[in-house]
């Protein structure tokens, strides 16, 4: 949908920007985290000692239950390091955006102050995922096994349209951007 991109236009306006794929990824090589994952999917999941994403892949974006077992052993540890990462922060008045894949899915949408649903078509969606090296039907599996975009825009504080030429966009993170920053700094 574009939340990278989102994201990084948020930092380039002074936002701390938190990536929470990146923080997953960092995680899937830890040996506590690999022993827990194996635990739970079995051992089918290791090629030479390490997790294989693409095998992990396969099993959760096709079976609910598993991609909710390995989601209740990653997110409780994500939350504990964005929390940590907010923590650092010095400035009161900044504006701190957590770029999460699937917030509503599991109800995290709570744990922050505001939310915002960046969307695109489905397929400019499933695009922008095979120029990442995921196939077309790995890409429509993760989208289905998302909210659809219309549920995740009627509960989101503010909606990004990610459709257009990059302007576009940018003229919509600079106005939410604004509003964060003028309502951290009135607290």
């Amino acid at each position: 949908m574009g939340k990278s991109t989102v994201a990084r236009l948020f930092k380039e306006l002074g936002a701390v920007t938190i990536d929470t794929d990146a923080i997953v990824r960092s995680m899937l090589d830890e040996p506590s985290v690999i022993d827990e994952i194996r635990n739970k999917l079995g051992d089918s999941v290791m090629t030479s000692g390490a997790l294989n994403k693409q095998i992990i892949s396969d099993m959760v974006f096709g079976n609910r239950d598993m991609r909710i077992a390995l989601e209740d052993i990653i997110h409780p540890k994500v939350f504990r390091k964005i929390k940590d990462e907010i923590d650092r922060i010095d400035k009161e008045d900044a504006v701190v955006i957590v770029e999460a894949p699937i917030l509503f899915e599991r109800g995290y949408e709570n744990r922050f102050d505001k939310t915002i649903t960046v969307y695109t078509p489905e397929e400019t969606a499933i695009s922008r995922l095979m120029i990442k090296g995921i196939s077309e039907a790995d890409a429509r599996k993760r989208l289905a096994s998302q909210l659809p975009i219309n549920v995740k825009t009627s509960r989101s504080d503010f909606i990004i349209d990610n459709s257009k030429e990059l302007d576009f966009t940018k003229k919509q993170v600079k106005e939410i951007y604004l509003k964060l920053y003028h309502s951290a700094s009135s607290q």
